[in-house]
This record gives C-alpha cells, sequence and structure tokens, in this order.
C-alpha cells in the first residue's frame, strides 16, 4: 500500500491488559485530528461468565462495549493511533455507559449521535470452547447505529466540495462494514462519506471495507450483494471470510474470491479461511500465512482484533506477510480471553506472542509455518478452511 506521510505516535497510548483503562487523555477539542474514522455498529456486550451453558442457566455476565466498529477503533487506540467512531447509541443509560466507555478507551466519540427513538442495543452471547459462541442481537425496531446522518461527517470528515477554507484536513484511514449499508439512512451516509473521501486533500485516505456480513441485519442476501456491489469499486481494501466473499461477490473459493474482489477495483483483497490461516492479494502479490495456535476462551472478537492490527500494518506501511501475521496473532490473543473491545492486545502482546511462537516452530522441525508467499499467476485454490484461529489440543 501506498506510505501515507504522517506517522502515529506510538506512545499516545498505554492500556493496562486486564481492563483496557486509558493512561492517555481521551480525544477532545484540541486534540490532534483522528488518523482513523470508522462508522458502524456500537452497542453493549452482555456476555456470560459461565463457559458451556446456555443462557437459560447463566447466573452471571459480564457487561462491555461491543459492535464490531467500535471494537475495531478500540483496537487501533491500542496501537497508539487516534481513532475517531460516527456511530448511534439511544438516550439511555446504556447509551451514557458506551459514550464514557468510547473515551475510557481512547476513542473520540464526537461523532456518536443520540438518538432518542431508539434504545441502544444489546447483544448476549453463549459461550461453549472451542468454536461455538451462539449470539443473540437485540436491535429492533432499529438501531440507533443504522441512523447516521451526513451532518455526523462534519467535523472529520467535511465536505470540501462546500468549504471555503482550501485544504481539508482528512484521516489516513476510514473503516466501514457491510453491516452499515443494510439500511437507511446509514447506506446514504456511508455513501457520502466515500464521496467527500474522494474530494479535496492532497492525498485520498485508505478505505477499508469489512464485508461483517450477518444475516439477521438484511431482508436477503441478494439485498446485501447490491449494496455490497455499490461500495466496493470505492474502497482500497475488501476483508472477509468466504461466506462473506459469497455474499459480495459470488466465490467461496479463496482465490477465486479474493481475485474476484481485486476485479470491482480494490487493491487489497483479504479473505479469511480459517485453520489454513488467512490469504492476501494484490495485483502483483499473494501471501498466504497460517493461523496462530491458541486456547479459545471467546472467538467473537478475533475478527475485530485482526481489524484494528490490519489499520496498524496499513498505517504503518508494512510488508503484507508482516501484516497479516501481526493481524492473526492480535485475533488470536482476543480469542484466548472472555470479551472483545478491553481484550484488544498491545503491540508488544502480539510481539510477544509471535516472538514465542517462531520459537516453538524452532524447537520442533515437524512443526511447519507453511507461509505461502508466490508471484499472482503461482497459487493452488484447492484446500481451504474456515478460521483464522488455529485451536490448541
Amino acid at each position: 500500500m501506498e506510505r501515507s506521510n504522517s506517522v502515529a505516535d506510538e506512545s499516545a497510548l498505554a492500556m493496562s491488559p486486564q481492563t483496557g483503562t486509558s493512561t492517555a487523555n481521551p480525544a477532545r477539542a484540541g486534540s490532534p485530528a483522528p488518523d482513523v474514522v470508522a462508522l458502524g455498529r456500537l452497542g453493549v456486550d452482555v456476555y456470560p461468565l459461565q463457559d458451556g451453558v446456555g443462557l437459560e442457566d447463566v447466573t452471571s455476565f459480564g457487561k462491555y462495549l461491543g459492535g464490531s466498529a467500535a471494537n475495531v477503533t478500540v483496537a487501533a487506540a491500542r496501537y497508539g493511533h487516534r481513532p475517531l467512531l460516527v456511530s448511534g447509541v439511544g438516550d439511555d443509560p446504556f447509551g451514557r455507559y458506551l459514550l464514557h466507555e468510547l473515551r475510557r478507551l481512547g476513542v473520540d466519540p464526537t461523532g456518536v449521535r443520540t438518538v432518542a427513538e431508539y434504545q441502544t442495543p444489546v447483544t448476549f452471547c453463549e459461550i461453549f470452547p472451542p468454536d461455538d459462541f451462539p449470539l443473540y442481537f437485540y436491535r429492533e425496531p432499529k438501531a440507533p447505529d443504522l441512523c447516521l446522518l451526513a451532518e455526523q461527517l462534519d467535523a472529520v470528515l467535511p465536505d470540501a466540495a462546500a468549504s471555503t477554507s482550501g485544504t481539508v484536513t482528512r484521516p489516513r484511514l476510514i473503516w466501514l462494514t457491510a453491516t452499515g449499508l443494510s439500511a437507511q439512512p446509514s447506506f446514504d451516509t456511508h455513501l457520502e462519506a466515500l464521496r467527500r473521501a474522494r474530494t479535496g486533500g492532497e492525498t485520498e485516505p485508505m478505505i477499508v471495507l469489512d464485508l461483517d456480513y450477518r444475516a439477521q441485519f438484511w431482508p436477503s442476501r441478494a439485498a446485501g450483494n447490491e449494496r455490497i456491489a455499490q461500495v466496493l469499486p470505492q474502497v482500497t481494501v475488501a476483508v472477509g471470510n468466504r461466506e462473506e466473499c459469497e455474499v459480495a461477490v459470488g466465490e467461496t473459493d479463496p482465490d477465486l474470491a479474493a481475485e474476484a474482489l481485486l476485479a470491482t477495483g480494490v487493491r487489497l483483497a483479504i479473505v479469511k479461511q480459517g485453520p489454513k490461516g488467512v490469504l492476501a492479494r494484490t495485483a502483483n502479490e499473494r501471501v498466504e500465512v497460517p493461523p496462530t495456535p491458541v486456547d479459545v476462551v471467546n472467538g467473537l472478537g478475533a475478527g475485530d482484533a485482526f481489524g484494528g492490527a490490519l489499520i496498524h500494518g496499513l498505517l504503518h506501511d508494512w510488508p503484507l506477510e508482516r501484516t497479516l501475521r501481526f493481524a492473526n496473532a492480535a485475533g488470536a490473543i482476543v480469542a484466548s480471553r472472555r470479551e472483545c473491545s478491553t481484550a484488544m492486545p498491545t503491540e508488544s502482546e502480539v510481539n510477544e506472542l509471535l516472538a514465542s511462537c517462531s520459537q516453538a516452530y524452532a524447537s520442533n522441525p515437524t512443526q511447519k509455518e507453511n507461509t505461502s508467499r508466490t508471484p499472482d499467476d503461482a497459487h493452488d485454490p484447492n484446500s481451504v478452511h474456515d478460521s483464522d484461529v488455529e485451536v490448541r489440543s
């Protein structure tokens, strides 16, 4: 990816791995402009503190900030970036909790709108390690994070066409999710964000689309395909698992899915394959890295941790293989913890895990890393799997 001119201050934010508490001042008026802006889901995760039992038998729960876009911004903050979230909450205690928690975790909440008509969404899960984590979303009749308005973009992504002040300062990266395309007015606001990103300023921000398809948020797969297809030609990076790629471009084979994504105009296509790891392709490069072994506690936050780490690698213009390895390891760390947002690791934690994995491979010659890094015309598209986390037996 093209290198950006500015460099994130990695010393700006330090957090406790146990609580996620920020020791830096949260973003506020007068602080540096955000380098990452995400649009999308924000809600309360209510997770059981007992494993292996259904919700009807759970006796205690933990309450956490949740929602895919929100989790990704928290992960970016852990690496020293300055994220801002554009989303919505209800005018209720849970909404006030989320606004406070965003600040506490180093995310600028000034793009979060309070929507009086709807309640803050809540999500419950069940935890059956290592690979069964049913989710129960309470987002009816409508979630505030689907009520996004163009005016919420004004402070962080101003309309250059309407500006009289010359050059417009914009974030270096914009993170979008397919869920945000599923309803109005959020869909139109996403299109407006894309339009503004392409106009004004000396360089365009990178735009990442998390394919993030959840069937319960859409009237049909065809509706998801139609709206995702409108957005893909306008984004820099697309990332999703094989099912999400099927919805977006009609392909589940990782290489064919990546090719189809690239054909839409995307410059980097990332396909999560599960036990086989993750595949990434550009016009002239193909990289495939294995999963990171982990003792899974709750796999629900691994994808968002992958996303935050991906942002970190992109903004630092790391080689593609290094970025994917780092993102896989970040996802593995969160899968080994109970919650999502407050489980996001620091860069040093990820590097420690990567180092320990390298040592394990070195001490066990029969265990291979199986990194595949080939020219674009030399690959085998046959073997596929389904998760970026390898369950350690």
